[in-house]
């Protein structure tokens, strides 16, 4: 049995109301739910009869499925269903079977394409997909992933992704780490880009002609706005982010050739593991490493060679070497 869309909508609207304390639902009410939520997803859609609700909650509770407890309390001519267990939520729970089949003939497919041009995430996402689900037999864990479970706004990747794959405006409720107030953007999200454990959010807002990025653990509230798509006619995301480090770029700026010494310790690790993908050997001597990256200059940048400290030294440009000795400046005086 396949779990389609229309029926993960339902399982997820039945999990909602078994988990619901304020409320007591029967099987009207949860029918009309499930209903609400189809009709919400399709417009187009029917919805479903008492039968396939029957047959919903009979796979819900199988261990095929989440093998869910309910309780079912009399009151009066009505029946209501409720979680045995109040904190139990099927969204807490591992993949069930089915679903870690699914998976796993995903991965199946996927693996046709290993080794192909724009396809090297995939040697990356199988065995995290293989560790994460437990989709082997292997008990042990064998490798550790850079994640922060922690991290806020992690919730809002799932409807920016059908935002941007339907051209969905929104309208995002979000406060900068600038304001101590919360701002309303009319926002055509066209692009989601993760960078040194925390994730952002391109596109246009209304307010701005050139592209805005928001980090989206500054995101408060996302709602769908009537507002028209502005198409993204011009963008190729994989040039956009060729010639920075990091996110941010200033409209009209252009790249800058920068130019770094790496003492003879840190060499091997700028060389094995390159500061941009245009960096280019200089010099190499018992003073070190020399080379230069040709980048337009912005905050990541400017974080990434401060962060290598003594053993990184920067040569050129004469203007951000001085801008980069003023914090340092600045960063001494904390330890007066």
């Amino acid at each position: 049995m396949a779990i389609t869309k229309n029926a993960l909508i339902r399982y997820h609207a039945l999990d909602r109301c078994f988990s619901n304390p304020g409320r007591n639902f029967d099987m009207k009410a949860l029918l009309e739910e499930c209903n609400k939520d189809l009709y919400e997803s399709n417009p187009d859609s029917d919805g479903i009869k008492k039968r396939q609700l029957y047959d919903d909650i009979r796979f819900m509770e199988s261990s095929q499925g989440w093998s869910i407890d309910l309780e079912k309390i009399k009151n009066g001519r009505s029946v209501y269903y409720r979680y045995a267990d109040p904190k139990f939520s099927i969204k807490k729970e591992p993949i069930n079977e089915l679903e870690a089949e699914q998976v796993k003939s995903a991965m199946l497919v996927l693996t046709r394409f290993k080794g192909l041009p724009q396809f090297e995430w995939i040697n990356e996402l199988l065995p995290k997909l293989d560790q994460t689900f437990k989709l082997s037999n292997q008990s042990q864990e064998i490798m550790s992933f850079e994640s922060n479970e922690f991290l806020e706004g992690l919730e809002h990747i799932s409807p920016l992704f059908n935002a941007i794959l339907h051209k969905q405006t929104l309208n995002i409720t979000y406060r900068s780490f600038k304001s101590d107030k919360d701002s309303i953007l009319t926002f055509s999200p066209y692009h989601l880009k993760q960078y040194n454990n925390r994730w952002f959010l391109f596109g246009k807002n209304d307010d701005y002609e050139n592209l805005t990025n928001l980090a989206l653990d500054r995101i408060e509230k996302i709602e769908n706005s009537s507002a028209s798509y502005i198409e993204n006619t011009e963008i190729d995301f994989n040039e956009y982010f060729e010639d920075i480090i990091g996110v941010s770029k200033s409209a009209g700026a252009e790249e800058v050739k920068i130019e770094l010494q790496a003492a003879p310790d840190l060499a091997p690790y700028i060389k094995t593991k390159p500061l941009h993908g245009s960096q280019r050997t200089i010099t190499e001597n018992n003073q070190g490493f020399t080379f230069s990256i040709q980048v337009i200059p912005n905050y990541e940048l400017e974080k990434l060679i401060l962060s290598f400290g003594e053993q990184l030294k920067l040569i050129e440009p004469a203007d951000l070497k001085e801008k980069l000795k003023n914090r340092l400046q600045n960063s001494l005086n904390n330890f007066d």
